[in-house]
């Protein structure tokens, strides 16, 4: 029997879904309620996929951005959008403040001549 995967919205109107029926394949038991889905289901394969390799690294942003092959900027932006997603506040506006500094940054090294056009524009584009 093919399984599907749990979602957490309405595919109509987009509100949150709830579980009302549980059964067992072993012994066929059915149980019928109103069931909550763990602060994970609302979360994006993507998002859920990045999740297990933040653990399975314990956290080390170095080895999840070995392992995803992106940067530093790039895993704490999906780390801050899982944040959010699971309905932690304030990440979004330090966020913007970390990138607006890392912005500022950026500009004063091409500035300075420490890095040319391509790789300040590349590294902007990282922030996004």
């Amino acid at each position: 029997m093919f399984k599907k995967e749990v979602i957490s919205k309405c595919p109509v109107c987009s509100h949150d879904l709830s579980i009302t029926r549980l059964h067992c394949h072993n012994c066929e038991i059915e149980i019928t309620g109103d069931f909550t889905l763990s602060k994970l289901n609302s979360l994006s394969r993507e998002q859920l996929e990045f999740v297990l390799i933040f653990l399975k690294n314990q956290g080390s942003i170095k080895a999840i951005e070995k392992e995803m092959n992106i940067s530093y900027p790039t895993v704490k932006k999906i780390l801050n959008e899982v944040l959010l997603a699971l309905g932690f506040d304030g990440f979004e506006e330090a966020n913007e403040n970390r990138l607006s500094l890392q912005r500022s940054e950026i500009l004063d090294k091409l500035a300075r001549k420490e890095i040319n056009f391509e790789e300040a524009n590349k590294l902007l584009r990282d922030l996004k």
